[in-house]
């Protein structure tokens, strides 16, 4: 098989466009999350949630956040591992569902609660999707963790089901998820071969990332074993060995300016955003206040095929106002760029219904 050289700004315009950021923008929800073939969900608040602010990076202020909300209601989207789907893909993500139980590391207290587990089915079978406020703790035996997961056993045992497929998120009621018996929710498909599946996960990923590097710690989340894809590529003058997307070489590129979320697929592999788009980013919400660079959840500005910079800024509904601290510039904006910068900030402060504040 033929290696392929790319320039570096060739790569970039490629991964882009594969994330959906480019002119040419998604249709609508299903489309985007077609596209980028997950959509993270993170509900941090400091800006907007991960999901919102995604599909608003790719949609435009024609996006509302009840339009994902019914999505999933009405059964276009599943959420696995906190990343929403197509349920037309539900078919590949099935036998691993099957035999998730089966690790080690749940198997066990599964086994020691197993009144437990059928006690939640049945309750929910009843009386209909609920939250896990509405389930009482009947666990014999507790969750065996001395972190922040020790004893919570409702919320465990909940996660447990929804991983190995007997239950499924139909929506959220404040930031807590709604829970439905999966055989209620999800489409009649067969289940997809686990090989046949990852080489299938495998190309629909690298289809939304355009290029990647080669190796399956790209994204440890989405895919484990992963099975190769797409053809072997060099960067000029950008390390490692990488794999390209064929079908997408030879596609036009029109760019656009955006403010990213943290958790945008553009940003899921810190190497590829380090070496391709020599972009220096780390996100800091974690991180005591005096440590940080650029603040508590800076949001990287993309230009055309470039990451040129991050906006430091948080929302506060209260006040009604899209606070920004600062607009940090990699290299010094043209006059243009700023501009274009700055229409973004005002048009994500607007459809966030909340007023720029710079002070």
């Amino acid at each position: 098989m033929a290696v392929h050289t790319l320039t570096r700004e060739h790569a970039r315009q490629i991964a882009v466009r594969a994330a959906g950021l480019d002119a040419n923008r998604p249709d609508d929800v299903i489309g985007a999350v077609q596209q980028i073939a997950m959509l993270r969900v993170e509900l941090t608040p400091t800006v907007a949630p991960a999901a919102d602010h995604i599909l608003w990076s790719r949609l435009g202020s024609s996006y509302a956040p009840i339009d994902l909300t019914r999505a999933l209601s009405h059964g276009l989207l599943f959420e696995r591992g906190w990343m929403l789907r197509p349920m037309s893909d539900l078919g590949l993500y099935l036998e691993g569902m099957r035999t998730w139980a089966d690790r080690a590391s749940v198997r066990g207290w599964l086994r020691d609660n197993e009144d437990f587990a059928q006690a939640i089915l049945d309750r929910i079978g009843d009386d209909g999707a609920l939250t896990s406020r509405d389930i009482p703790d009947e666990a014999v035996v507790p969750w065996p963790s001395t972190g922040w997961t020790n004893n919570r056993n409702v919320t465990q045992m909940l996660e447990i089901l929804h991983m190995s497929g007997k239950l499924a998120v139909v929506g959220r009621a404040g930031r807590l998820r709604v829970w439905d018996l999966a055989e209620r929710v999800f489409d009649d498909v067969a289940a997809v071969p686990l090989d046949e599946a990852r080489l299938i996960r495998s190309q629909k990923l690298l289809a939304a990332c355009g290029v990647m590097r080669d190796s399956i710690a790209v994204a440890p989340t989405e895919l484990h074993s992963a099975a190769p894809a797409g053809e072997p590529a060099v960067i000029d003058g950008v390390p490692g060995k990488w794999r390209v997307d064929p079908a997408q070489l030879d596609l036009a590129f029109e760019g656009r300016t955006t403010l990213l979320s943290p958790f945008d697929r553009l940003m899921t592999d810190p190497a590829r955003v380090s070496r391709l788009f020599e972009f220096d980013y780390k996100l800091e919400m974690y991180k005591p206040a005096k440590t940080r660079i650029w603040g508590q959840f800076a949001l990287p500005i993309l230009h055309g095929s470039s990451l040129i910079g991050k906006v430091d800024a948080r929302s506060d509904h209260d006040s009604g106002r899209f606070i920004v601290h600062r607009v940090h510039e990699d290299s010094p904006f043209s006059r243009s760029t700023r501009a274009a910068v700055d229409e973004q900030i005002e048009s994500f402060a607007d459809w966030l219904r909340l007023r720029v504040d710079r002070s």
